[in-house]
């Protein structure tokens, strides 16, 4: 067991050196690195709740609340080369899972959307998100629910996602919207942020009711075409009439002088 952690330990370390252009040494990360310190410190927390020792892993583990401002709850089953950059105000909930090299930025939250009340019934119920492989979720995301998020996907910066995430895509936005751009699983993208178009129902509906509008804007311009035209002629119309109507009058002032 114990080798596991150290190569989970390991792995950790590897993955902060590799993937924050600000860390110049290992020594660096050791020491300087609150992600990596709330992160060594659940390794042990997760294999004290696993042998049974949870009051003692929750103890540990507020411990590391107080020291990295990052809360991981013991139980959560985090996989190898995971890396917390910045990392203050994380929260990983309980029944959490998170595969391997996974990339997760400060404020974001994997959370449960169970009501608070009747607690006793949703204890060892499955709460909380379930995060595949080379995920990078970015800050302020809130993940919520026992939803998945697919391998090599992306979550940008304060998305709010209650709905599975396919396997590579990204997804931006609150409620978290789908981006229409190909995801390069060789690169690194900080923050889950992608170029691309984004699916946006509401700007479809707006665009919709925009090329409803132009329609029958121009049905009331041809309708009042089409009324000028008809005027147009009545007035041609009476204006003849009123000559004729003139025109008789003189004759019959004619025939009566003539008479």
């Amino acid at each position: 067991m114990s080798k596991g952690i150290f190569h989970l330990i390991y792995s950790d370390l590897k993955a902060a050196k590799h993937r924050d252009p600000a860390a110049r040494s290992t020594l660096e990360v050791v020491f300087t690195y609150s992600g990596f310190h709330a992160l060594l410190l659940h390794r042990i927390c997760h294999m004290l709740w696993n042998i049974k020792l949870k009051f003692l892993a929750r103890f540990l583990s507020n411990i590391s609340r107080i020291l990295t401002s990052i809360e991981i709850h013991p139980a959560a089953s985090i996989a190898e080369g995971f890396f917390i950059d910045h990392g203050a105000g994380l929260v990983i909930g309980e029944t959490s899972v998170v595969g391997k090299n996974v990339t997760i930025y400060q404020q974001a939250t994997l959370g449960g959307i169970s009501p608070s009340i009747d607690s006793a019934s949703q204890r060892n119920v499955k709460r909380h998100p379930t995060i595949g492989d080379n995920v990078i979720i970015g800050s302020g995301a809130q993940i919520l629910g026992p939803i998945y998020i697919g391998d090599d996907s992306r979550i940008g910066a304060n998305a709010v996602v209650v709905r599975d995430v396919p396997n590579n895509m990204t997804y931006v936005g609150m409620p978290a919207r789908k981006l229409e751009s190909p995801i390069n699983k060789d690169s690194f993208e900080a923050y889950g942020i992608s170029k691309g178009k984004i699916d946006d129902p509401n700007k479809k509906s707006i665009s919709v009711l925009f090329k409803e509008l132009h329609s029958l804007n121009e049905k009331i311009l041809s309708l009042e075409s089409l009324i000028l035209q008809t005027a147009s002629k009545k007035d041609v119309f009476e204006i003849k009439l009123k000559k004729s109507k003139q025109q008789n009058k003189k004759k019959r002032v004619r025939n009566e002088t003539n008479i």
